[in-house]
């Protein structure tokens, strides 16, 4: 099989982890506080983390120098957490997937005042379709535009600010040093104030919270997997298989439909996403010195 062809197929594996993990998160969250499931899934996901870490070249990866710095995008993760679990409460599965695509478009926008870069006229215009696409979704002044969007709004603006961090410091810090903080500090803050939000889970929702956690480290090792075989350009618009995979979970359990405009307001959030995407895949290409 071609290297290419199993990074598609570990970043396709990865997105459905994903789902799965939403979908569980969601039906979790209607019985729970976000922060009781934001807790069993982060307990759940810390030892599996270091776990992955210690096979994948031992604890010592887990070293810091910046310990400041993983607070910090620990704190924008539960923020990040938080937001999407509780957004996922208040809306269709499909249509908060929709509202969370448009992370990449902040963190378009937010590149500029916090690592100096310059956004170029196509990847304005492709971001300016992105955001008509969120506004379709949400439909301001509509029935659809409720606290939920407002939610998943907030957690689009954390996310972007991890990806911008993971950008800024990825490059000095080992990937399971990143990955293994920004999920510890929820754990911690998160098992400080369960006492206040505690309630004792039924039977049935166990395999629920354990397979959140499952499902959100195997998805982390999957998506790993998929840029080490296939490059960034290849893999990544596969990530937006997630919209196919919240269509079929949202209707198969939850008997949701999405409306015509979410699909219309998703495609060109995928579309300018994609296009996004395309032009820093030509960008660099350009301007990587010839040998």
């Amino acid at each position: 099989m071609a290297p290419s062809l199993k990074g598609i197929l570990f970043m396709c594996a990865g997105v459905l982890c994903l789902a799965i993990g939403d979908a569980l998160s969601k039906w979790l969250g209607e019985a729970y506080s976000p922060l009781q499931v934001i807790f069993f899934r982060t307990l759940v996901s810390v030892p599996l983390i270091a776990l992955l870490a210690y096979y994948g070249g031992g604890l010592r990866k887990l070293r810091t120098r910046r310990p400041l710095m993983h607070l910090v995008r620990g704190l924008i993760y539960t923020g990040t957490m938080f937001c999407f679990v509780f957004g996922l409460t208040l809306l269709p599965l499909a249509e908060a997937t929709a509202i969370a695509f448009v992370a990449p478009l902040f963190v378009t926008l937010l590149s500029v005042p916090l690592l100096g870069e310059r956004i170029e006229m196509p990847v304005m215009i492709a971001s300016l379709f992105g955001f008509l696409g969120v506004l379709i979704v949400v439909r301001p002044g509509g029935e659809a535009f409720q606290l939920g969007s407002l939610v998943l709004i907030g957690a689009a603006t954390f996310y972007s600010l991890m990806l911008i961090t993971a950008r800024r410091y990825g490059s000095t810090e080992h990937l399971w040093a990143m990955v293994f903080y920004m999920t510890l500090v929820p754990l911690v803050l998160t098992a400080l104030v369960l006492p206040w939000f505690w309630q004792t889970p039924e039977p049935r929702h166990w395999p629920g919270f354990l397979a959140s956690g499952v499902f959100g480290v195997g998805a982390m090792a999957f998506i790993t997997m998929a840029f080490r075989f296939a490059p960034a350009a290849i893999a990544a618009p596969f990530d937006y298989t997630a919209m196919l995979w919240a269509v079929l979970l949202g209707w198969w359990f939850w008997g949701e439909i999405p409306d015509a405009w979410v699909f219309i307001g998703s495609a060109l959030i995928i579309g300018s996403g994609l296009a996004i995407g395309y032009h820093e895949r030509r960008t660099t290409l350009k301007r990587r010195p010839t040998s």
